[in-house]
């Protein structure tokens, strides 16, 4: 089992690095904090390539009946391996992956955090005033960039799920013609596409994503190819709570 998370690190970041490259197509890496430790050239290039390291925990851990302490100190341990490992450059976005009742209150007590991602909720971002950042400002907005396990490769490897690259790829564009169509109607949505380098990375399945690249870069100025933290940040600037945009 170990040796297919291998697969990953060893051949499917690297072809998924070139392919992302040559399509200038950018990305948000979710990044496990050991995993950074133990692959630092893979680290390198993502920052290299101009990609967002957001971080997806320090261990890839089911973190339901984790301590609250060592939670607290995972986050903070992976928030300075990201410093350290990426030219002192910390990660804005959180994708704990699998949390518990306390980890977004945790995400926002850290206070570097500009979003996280542990919510499967919506086709856009949102905000929830239900944590703060303490007694003065107990209000403030902290902003949740949804994530998908519809739109994601990980349906390759459950039952029922993709069987070959055409049926991921004829499944990413139906996703996004739908939502263009919505768009041009006057209500543009997010889609997320979820991605493993141990799963998409395989060559046959590597072909489908490419189709599906150069299917939603020929969509022009309809389609908007970015980061997490370039959402966040437009969701900053143009979706603060009204009551709040004066304290911006």
């Amino acid at each position: 089992m170990e040796s297919l998370y291998d697969y990953g690190s060893r051949s499917g970041f690297w072809r998924l690095h070139e392919l992302l490259l040559r399509k200038n197509v950018p990305c948000t890496v979710f990044a496990v904090g050991m995993a950074l430790e133990r692959n630092p050239t893979a680290a390198h290039a993502m920052i290299d390539a101009g990609w967002e390291v957001a971080s997806h925990g320090y261990r890839w851990w089911d973190y339901q009946n984790v301590s609250e302490d060592v939670e607290r100190e995972h986050i903070r341990r992976t928030v300075q391996i990201h410093k350290d490992l990426l030219g002192g450059v910390r990660p804005v976005g959180m994708y704990q992956g699998k949390p518990n009742v306390n980890t977004r209150r945790l995400v926002v007590e850290e206070g570097g955090f500009l979003y996280d991602s542990d919510s499967y909720a919506d086709d856009l971002p949102y905000w929830t005033r239900e944590y703060g950042d303490g007694d003065d400002n107990k209000n403030k907005p902290h902003l949740i960039i949804p994530y998908t396990l519809s739109e994601n490769d990980m349906r390759f490897a459950s039952p029922n799920g993709f069987s070959n690259a055409e049926q991921f790829t004829t499944y990413l564009k139906d996703s996004l013609d739908y939502l263009v169509e919505e768009g041009r109607r006057g209500s543009p949505k997010m889609m997320t596409v979820g991605l493993h380098c141990r799963l998409v990375g395989r060559p046959g399945r590597a072909k489908g994503l490419e189709e599906f690249l150069e299917y939603a870069k020929s969509l022009g100025s309809d389609v908007w190819i970015c980061k997490r933290d370039q959402i966040a940040s437009h969701w900053y600037q143009h979706h603060y709570p009204d009551d709040l945009k004066s304290s911006l």
